[in-house]
């Protein structure tokens, strides 16, 4: 089965449109309120907002920043594109990178959303919740059975969305839950399992309690595969990976040991953190370079996290909701799970006739952030 085509921001998906237009200028427009950039920066991200509103053409891309030529190959594949007439994700992750030009991060260092980061890791929610997932007892099998769970309702907790973090869990919020499916390849002897990561701050936080549990194999092997600079706000880097650790070490118990763990296969050379262009870039999975496709292709798992990635695993489309998962997959030739909480519009793999029944009763079901997926592919 052929992908659909992307979605845009034209007008076409209605969600699309409202996020480019208005929740992404507002974006803009809050790393500026918080203070601290000098006079030109403010009137720098205030025309970008401005732009995106008047739907201005995408700007080429210029340094300093990093993969300016794959930048570049993009732009040239959407040629007189406008901020409101392209494709989405193309358009979503030029605005970031565009916005961390302006805002100097290349040259300076300084992520434009480290107070909204600082601010969530202050606060007791990443804790209470981590605290939780680390005291489910059973088996180690039972116990990553149980952090997968842990792993996906962390994805609500997302700082460009603050409507998902609101949310309590409730009966009926899993729609397919292919955990079981998953977790063969992630416990067993010597696996190599590479993770996907989303947000930090909470979210980031429970996976590193699913990677410690992976590694309490002494032969198994985990990747953490970050963003290279600042993206939808909560995006994790390498450098809030370790502010996660080094928070844990700073607290007692379970949470102090998780952190002494992570960093014992670290040192190890068992616990990998693997910043990179492509995860900060427009191209989806199925166009990732090679060295990236091999890598995700030898792991014994992959474990994607977030709407964000979702989209990058297939195609950022429209799927029919009921074709089956494998259909965005198998070009990728890598074992995948993805845990996902909807927060956007495309989605497959749904049992038949559910998605229908959705639409008639709660039409904003797909972006709402209330509905999670695990979904499991092995080729």
């Amino acid at each position: 089965m052929d992908p659909p085509e992307p979605l845009r921001t034209d007008g076409s998906n209605a969600f699309a449109r409202l996020s480019m237009q208005v929740r992404v200028p507002r974006i803009a427009r809050e790393v500026v309120a918080r203070g601290g950039y000098p006079a030109a920066v403010r009137q720098d991200v205030e025309q970008l907002a401005s732009d995106l509103e008047g739907d201005a053409p995408v700007p080429a891309p210029r340094p300093p920043a990093a993969d300016v030529e794959g930048w570049r190959r993009a732009h040239a594949e959407h040629p007189g594109a406008t901020w409101l007439g392209t494709e989405w994700f193309y358009a979503e992750l030029a605005f970031y990178r565009e916005l961390g030009r302006r805002c100097r991060f290349w040259e300076t260092g300084r992520d434009p959303f480290d107070a909204a980061k600082e601010e969530e890791l202050a606060g007791n929610r990443p804790w209470e919740r981590l605290g939780v997932a680390l005291a489910t007892t059973g088996s180690r099998e039972e116990r990553i059975l149980g952090l997968l769970d842990d792993a996906l309702w962390g994805n609500r907790v997302d700082l460009s969305y603050a409507i998902a973090a609101s949310r309590a869990r409730a009966d009926g919020d899993l729609l397919v839950d292919e955990r079981a499916a998953a977790l063969p390849r992630l416990s067993r002897p010597g696996a190599d399992v590479h993770v996907v990561a989303d947000n930090t701050g909470t979210e980031l936080a429970l996976d590193l309690a699913l990677v410690a549990a992976v590694l309490e194999d002494p032969t198994a092997r985990a990747t953490l595969h970050v963003k290279l600079e600042p993206v939808f706000v909560s995006d994790a880097m390498p450098r809030d990976v370790w502010r996660v650790v080094d928070r844990m070490r700073e607290r007692a118990g379970e949470t102090r040991r998780l952190a002494d763990a992570l960093a014992g296969s670290f040192e190890q050379g068992r616990l990998h953190v693997a910043p990179d262009a492509f995860w900060s870039g427009p191209r989806f999975l199925r166009g990732a370079p090679a060295h990236l496709r091999e890598a995700l292709r030898a792991a014994s798992m992959v474990v994607v996290k977030g709407d964000a990635n979702y989209r990058r695993v297939v195609g950022d489309a429209l799927w029919p909701p009921s074709a089956p998962f494998a259909a965005a997959c198998e070009p990728l030739g890598a074992p995948i799970v993805c845990l996902r909480t909807m927060k956007s519009d495309p989605v497959l793999g749904l049992p038949e006739g559910l998605a229908e029944r959705l639409d008639a009763t709660e039409p904003g079901w797909r972006i709402d952030a209330r509905r999670g997926l695990v979904q499991t592919y092995v080729p």
